[in-house]
């Protein structure tokens, strides 16, 4: 009858909802008679609403060798920790195992193994399988696999000579470890095709798995035609290999060959996965192509598919990084579940847009509701602050990080001496530097040289740019933003010192470039450019633009014109900046009163941001221009900015 009684609390307390009490029932019904654990429990009952602490206050030591778990059960066990990602109540399970006769058993062995492997504790994993009697395909696979998850390709490419050393012949799933471990870590391509070369030799090179893992680590090696090769010497292929390539595309900023891609996965009746749509998001944010991510938004409402996780997140990026912070607003409030990263996502967005009010009520929100920020999120108000010119709230949030446990790291440094430069308080921006816990870099030294710019202060950019070209001699922004100081303050000889200093160490110029997008189309424009199908039509469109603004007080700021040439030479050559161009293409070819939207690669120049708010004025349009450092809103002959940039 106490045996009844004690078995029915067994089975009551079974689900670990308390542990202590379980422990107890065991105990004494192992002291009754010989009782099996794996009668009653499941893993799903072992692990039901279980209190974590309370495993490590479970003391293997207290069952006795009358009470026992079969075989089956360890096993079961540990497949459990590994699903549910319990490192803690795996590690128990591993106690109970070393005081039972199945310690060398290799099955368990190697789900033993598995578990820390994909728990996180590849240290763990290791130790237990240097102290394995008996290793097989499977061990050697579980370990490979888990350096390669875990981030040590290294050490998972340096276990596949001694494996085959073993005259063990890996398969499918080991192969695509080691391809994956190629393409993540430091091996080079020579290593990489080496382990293409086994993989053909093996007649594996066609499997739809390590066919995936091959093509992945060519696009990781930059090599885009083998990795197309072996997509289309696929013999079968499924969403992992489509997403593969998808994805590298997405990398390189190729947003033509991904949306291609994508077309032709949906044709072969393939179902799109959150990846896909990910890597589709994330090339179209890069490009700020806002048509074409409208179009794979729609893809996704389409096919049903729910706002969660990093779907979710690189929509609300691909919105805020395409011009329309309104549209991803709207997303970021549809969102399942809000995650730091999602919150991030927006901050970024109100950021970039100049938005510093927005960004700051939106990060005080965070902090409510109970989200713990990390160090992006500082980064994303710091920025806010330094666009917005907040100089007390963004020293406020930069010692707020202190009590979040967040450490600085070299952007928040640079985002500071940005902050304090563009205020124009260059003393305290010098003595920021020179307090800093860590050296200087480059970054940091251009942040003060671009406040130098902005206010004119010739002998303090100097001073910094001496700093960069030590440290980094082959960036040409710094050498150009240098130059364009001497020769707009008319030191040319300065200027010319610039100029030589930077052919001795073969910096060349990012040529400037604009773009449009419009029906799908992007559109590229250099200054004087002759190119283009309706030159004479933009020519125009120009002129009569110049014109008008000029009648409500545009005056052509010939400063930017950094050639020694006569003055009107200089304004003429103003007319045909990229950007203008760019305008003027969009002025002829979108509807009356809509939004036009333009990039450029290198900051806006100071007459076209000038230009385009008083364009903005005559034409009644909003006028959105992305350049490196953030969005220009021009409305109704202002800016968003404030002309604070």
């Amino acid at each position: 009858m106490k045996k009844q009684i004690l078995c029915s609390k067994y089975l009551l307390y079974g689900g670990f909802t308390c542990l202590k009490i379980l422990h107890s029932c065991i105990r004494q019904i192992s002291e009754s008679t010989c009782f099996s654990f794996g009668t009653f429990a499941t893993p799903e009952a072992i692990f039901k609403d279980c209190d974590i602490s309370e495993f490590e206050e479970w003391d293997a030591s207290g069952f006795n060798d009358s009470f026992q778990v079969d075989r089956s059960r360890y096993n079961d066990l540990l497949k459990r920790c590994t699903q549910m990602g319990k490192l803690r109540e795996g590690r128990i399970v591993h106690a109970l195992l070393l005081n039972s006769q199945f310690r060398d058993d290799l099955v368990i062995q190697n789900t033993l193994l598995n578990m820390y492997a994909k728990c996180g504790s590849i240290v763990d994993a290791r130790k237990v399988f240097d102290k394995m009697p008996l290793k097989d395909m499977v061990t050697w696979t579980a370990l490979i696999t888990g350096y390669s998850q875990n981030y040590r390709a290294q050490e998972a490419l340096d276990l596949f000579p001694p494996m085959l050393q073993h005259g063990l012949k890996p398969n499918q799933f080991t192969l695509s470890s080691l391809l994956k471990a190629s393409g993540d870590g430091l091996a080079s391509e020579k290593q990489g095709r080496q382990l293409h070369a086994y993989c053909v030799k093996c007649g594996c090179d066609s499997n739809v798995y390590v066919g995936s893992s091959l093509l992945d680590m060519y696009t990781r090696f930059g090599l885009m035609v083998e990795a197309q090769s072996i997509f289309e010497g696929l013999v079968s292929k499924n969403e992992v290999s489509w997403n593969a390539l998808i994805a590298a595309y997405s990398r390189k900023g190729d947003g033509e060959h991904a949306i291609k891609l994508f077309r032709e996965m949906q044709r072969d009746s393939f179902k799109p996965t959150h990846f896909t749509y990910s890597s589709l998001f994330t090339v179209c944010a890069s490009t700020g192509s806002l048509e074409q991510g409208k179009w794979v938004h729609a893809q996704v409402i389409k096919s049903g598919g729910r706002l969660v996780a990093f779907v979710g997140n690189t929509l609300v990026d691909m919105y805020a990084k395409s011009g329309s912070i309104e549209d991803a607003k709207k997303v970021f409030d549809r969102l399942i579940k809000r995650d730091v990263v999602s919150w991030n996502s927006m901050l970024t967005g109100y950021a970039q847009h100049g938005l510093g009010k927005e960004t700051l009520q939106q990060f005080e929100e965070m902090l409510r509701i109970g989200i713990q920020p990390n160090d992006v999120t500082f980064l994303c108000v710091l920025t806010a602050c330094s666009h917005a010119g907040l100089l007390d709230e963004g020293q406020h949030y930069f010692e707020l990080m202190k009590k979040y446990r967040v450490e600085p790291d070299v952007s928040h440094y640079v985002t500071m001496v940005d902050l304090l430069g563009r205020a124009g308080l260059f003393d305290r921006a010098e003595r920021f530097i020179r307090e800093m816990p860590i050296q200087p870099t480059a970054a940091v030294w251009g942040a003060l040289l671009g406040a130098c710019r902005m206010h004119k202060n010739m002998e303090l950019g100097a001073y910094a740019g001496e700093h960069i070209f030590e440290l980094d001699p082959h960036d040409s922004g710094p050498h150009i933003l240098l130059y364009n100081m001497y020769a707009s303050a008319g030191r040319w000889n300065d200027a010319a010192k610039v100029r030589k200093v930077m052919k001795e160490n073969g910096v060349k110029k990012e040529p400037a470039c604009s773009w449009v997008e419009i029906e799908n189309a992007v559109h590229v424009f250099i200054a004087n450019d002759d190119a283009h199908p309706q030159r004479e039509e933009i020519g125009k469109m120009w002129e009569q633009m110049s014109v008008k603004i000029k009648e409500i007080g545009y005056v052509p700021d010939t400063s930017h014109v950094l050639l020694f040439v006569d003055q009107q030479e200089r304004e003429a050559k103003l007319q045909y900046h990229s950007e203008k161009l760019a305008l003027a293409f969009a002025l002829l070819n979108t509807p009356p009163g809509s939004t036009i939207r333009i990039k450029k690669n290198i900051r806006v120049c100071g007459d076209c941001h000038s230009a385009i708010k008083y364009v903005s004025k005559v034409v009644g349009r909003e006028i959105i221009v992305r350049d490196t450092n953030r969005f220009h809103h021009f409305r109704n002959g202002s800016c968003s900015c404030g002309d604070y940039w």
